[in-house]
């Protein structure tokens, strides 16, 4: 549903304009997490939790550094599906006369969260499993790969859970990555076990945590440039601010266009605002709505302000494109 303001007679920087404000939607791989993603994050956190206690203890058991290395990964996608759940919560809070657009920025702020605090977890991974290459210790292959094939079910039915919203929201899609590399850092550690328990080589252990951490980085590193990018108000991965300059300035009537800005709302809504310059007269409702349409089909963008300026010569403070 979109809503329409019209604000003519708006003065801005001391002359007359008139702005346009077509309210929230949804474009294209633009869709809010549904309320059923609480009940995912409640079983998730729980499957892996309780996952988190039985391969710490077996980790060290069995004298596993691959499966301590896991277990701690596990521990922090356990803090990462808490603070993104708890973000999920607040961004459906309603705005305030202070939080004018509610909270929904913190679903971008817990996916920032998420991928430096994996970073920082797989340095220490990483540095102790080093140390394991100069003291190497034996480990009991059968037992990590029994309690690995046990992480494979948890963490797979953790990523199936998030599967359907990674496409359309970073902050899901964050805990949806980490549960299935997980899956697939456990078959790793199954394989080693199995080639422990037949071979002997216990250097195999420091060089599975050490993969652990390959993809770990490798897994994260997009969430952090994604999340890094929204949280300092850039155009959207996807978004091809050109093409959307384009866009306005080929609408009917417009001849000019400044003081473009498109940034991200939340981890699922992008904004957008502009002046146009119409010299031929302000344009009826029905040119808003459609222009706000428009963008949202497009380019997915669902919360668009538009401001009419009648000439280009008003010397409008915001025209320059090195102001903000």
């Amino acid at each position: 549903m979109t809503e329409h303001h019209d604000h003519a007679g708006h003065d801005h920087a001391g002359h007359d304009h008139s702005q346009a404000h077509a309210g929230h939607a949804h474009g294209p791989g633009h869709s809010h997490a549904p309320a059923s993603f609480g009940k995912a994050f409640a079983i998730g956190i729980a499957l892996n939790v309780g996952f988190v206690v039985v391969e710490a203890t077996y980790g060290v058991l069995a004298n596993s550094m691959a499966l301590l290395a896991d277990a701690g990964h596990n521990l922090s996608d356990v803090l990462g599906l808490v603070v993104a759940w708890v973000a999920m919560v607040l961004a459906k809070r309603a705005p305030s006369a202070r939080y004018t657009y509610g909270m929904k920025g913190s679903s971008i702020l817990a996916a920032l969260f998420n991928a430096v605090f994996l970073l920082v977890a797989v340095g220490a991974i990483a540095w102790e499993a080093i140390q394991r290459f100069g003291e190497p210790a034996p480990v009991a292959g059968k037992t990590v790969m029994v309690v690995a094939a046990v992480g494979i079910l948890v963490n797979g039915i953790t990523a199936w859970l998030f599967a359907s919203g990674a496409k359309g929201d970073i902050n899901i899609k964050g805990a949806f990555l980490h549960m299935a590399a997980d899956a697939a850092v456990s078959a790793g550690v199954v394989i080693a076990g199995l080639v422990i328990l037949y071979t002997g080589w216990t250097w195999l252990d420091p060089v599975v945590s050490l993969a652990i951490v390959a993809v770990i980085v490798w897994s994260t590193w997009g969430l952090l440039r994604d999340s890094l990018t929204l949280s300092l108000a850039a155009v959207p991965p996807g978004i091809d601010p050109a093409a959307v300059r384009s866009h306005l300035e080929g609408l009917p009537g417009v001849t000019a266009l400044h003081d473009l800005h498109i940034w991200a709302m939340s981890t699922t809504e992008t904004c957008l605002t502009a002046h146009l310059i119409m010299p031929g007269g302000r344009p009826d409702d029905a040119f808003l709505m459609d222009a706000a349409g428009g963008i949202k089909k497009r380019f997915g963008i669902g919360h668009t302000t538009l401001q009419v300026e009648l000439s280009a010569d008003n010397a409008c403070a915001l025209a320059p494109d090195h102001v903000v």
